[in-house]
């Protein structure tokens, strides 16, 4: 079975939706036979290497609140994630525009290691305060993952996995993803948000039972005669007996 996750590197949501569903996965009965594979969606395509404002003010700007409330929204999101073991530091987080961290999420597809990469880049944003654009962060967390830090930085410099960022995100937006973390099952059940664990257990559930192989009973158990194979054909057996 194969679980599809489109997400932002700089989306609370999706790093609390990433363990809220490793969760339900964890308990899952048939988890080893399930392929999780991180889709590449950005929220802002067009947001700056630098801003000019921290996390606090580019919220405060976009949902035209004061910086107050928007600090008080981001408390409820620290509350969140450490109610799922993960450290949120908003204070000394660094808004970056996350293209080239999804470029290396793709780079790292390629050696099997996504889930591994998107996971550090995560947590290098959310918890250690790392700027996720530059690029002594990508070549860290390349390192750290078992990559080549400079082909990672021979890839960057080029345009490499740009066109697939965008059609990834292009696809999601197809599939009905209004925004993420937006996590799709065998491209038949589609399931949005940061949604409690038990939920992605059901829903996991639901697409094993409608995907499993068939249960073939035993032709002598349900009294059949009529079944003929690459050997024989059991026409005018009853005759012959």
């Amino acid at each position: 079975m194969k679980v599809e996750i489109w997400s932002d590197i700089a989306c609370p949501f999706c790093y609390i939706g990433k363990r809220l569903f490793e969760k339900g996965l964890d308990q899952f009965e048939h988890k080893d036979q399930v392929e999780v594979v991180y889709r590449s969606f950005q929220l802002d395509p067009n947001a700056e290497k630098y801003p000019k404002h921290d996390v606090y003010g580019l919220v405060a700007d976009k949902y035209g609140v004061s910086r107050e409330r928007s600090i008080q929204l981001h408390e409820n999101l620290v509350q969140q994630a450490a109610a799922q073991g993960l450290t949120f530091n908003f204070e000394h987080a660094i808004p970056a525009n996350s293209l080239d961290a999804h470029r290396l999420i793709h780079f790292a597809g390629m050696h099997g290691k996504r889930t591994e990469v998107a996971e550090l880049l995560f947590k290098a944003y959310f918890t250690d305060s790392k700027h996720i654009a530059e690029m002594d962060t990508l070549r860290e967390i390349a390192a750290e993952a078992g990559l080549n830090p400079d082909e990672v930085e021979t890839m960057l410099g080029g345009d490499a996995f740009m066109a697939e960022v965008q059609a990834e995100s292009s696809e999601a937006t197809m599939l009905g993803a209004n925004g993420v973390p937006f996590f799709v099952i065998n491209r038949k059940y589609a399931v949005a948000g940061a949604l409690q664990s038990d939920v992605f257990l059901d829903v996991l559930q639901k697409g094993w039972e409608e995907e499993k192989p068939l249960i073939i009973l035993d032709p002598s158990s349900t009294g059949s005669t009529g079944v003929c194979t690459d050997d024989a054909c059991g026409i005018g057996e009853n005759e012959q007996n």
